[in-house]
């Protein structure tokens, strides 16, 4: 049974937990930065709008297509209504990379991350930020001429663990919002860019080199680090 002390602490805990939770759910999230990010968990299924009530652009539920779990997304800002309710500015998944879209905050529930990841595909650098400092530098293989890597400010849509950890991608992959320029398709799908491990035949291209079809590729300890905690809607700047 346990003491009093450790009952008391552990009530203590609970409730500063729960008051940060409702001063981030009560703050007016803005856009990312270096040190931290808002982050829009999908809660219902709901609709992503041009503008605040505007047109519809899609639709989003709660689960995610590939691996089930839940539906994050980078916050890039906030907008209150005079006739009420509050909309966030969100990266959207999809084309064309950089596209945003509004959802109604009464539809999300906000949460916010100190993590950020930056890549260099110059470098070929994977930079993981906690708080704004650099905690973590990974090498990369990128992606080949011809089939570059995208730039811009990204976000992790999904983290798939992978069936076989041995296989190409690893033992994790974390899809982003970014999709390939130069592919419209591979391997039937959308063309998607994901950051994932290296097994098997992909352990042919050394990391440092400029060789992938425009995914990055880390070692597999770098990666199931970056699946632990970069949470979907986690920021991902990709730089020259």
């Amino acid at each position: 049974m346990l003491d009093r002390a450790v009952r008391v602490a552990i009530v203590l805990a609970c409730v500063t937990g729960f008051a940060a939770d409702a001063r981030a759910n009560h703050s007016t999230p803005g856009a990312p930065t270096r040190a931290g990010a808002w982050l829009a968990r999908v809660v219902v299924p709901t609709t992503l709008r041009s503008r605040p009530a505007g047109p519809i652009v899609t639709t989003v539920g709660p689960r995610a297509p590939w691996n089930g779990g839940p539906v994050g997304l980078l916050v890039l800002g906030s907008r209150r209504l005079e006739a009420g309710g509050t909309w966030l500015r969100v990266r959207r998944y999809g084309r064309p990379n950089g596209s945003s879209a509004w959802i109604s905050a009464d539809a999300a529930q906000l949460t916010s991350t100190p993590y950020r990841i930056e890549i260099s595909t110059g470098r070929r650098l994977v930079r993981l930020r906690h708080k704004g400092a650099v905690i973590r530098s990974f090498r990369a293989v990128v992606g080949r001429p011809g089939m570059p890597t995208p730039h811009g400010l990204f976000a992790v849509a999904e983290r798939v663990r992978q069936p076989t950890p041995n296989g190409f991608l690893g033992p994790w992959a974390l899809l982003l919002t970014a999709h390939s320029d130069a592919l419209a398709r591979f391997e039937g799908g959308p063309g998607t860019v994901a950051i994932h491990g290296r097994a098997g035949a992909s352990l042919v291209d050394p990391l440092g080199s400029a060789r992938s079809h425009g995914c990055i590729r880390i070692d597999n300890a770098a990666i199931t680090l970056l699946a632990r905690v970069a949470r979907e809607g986690t920021p991902v700047l990709i730089t020259s």
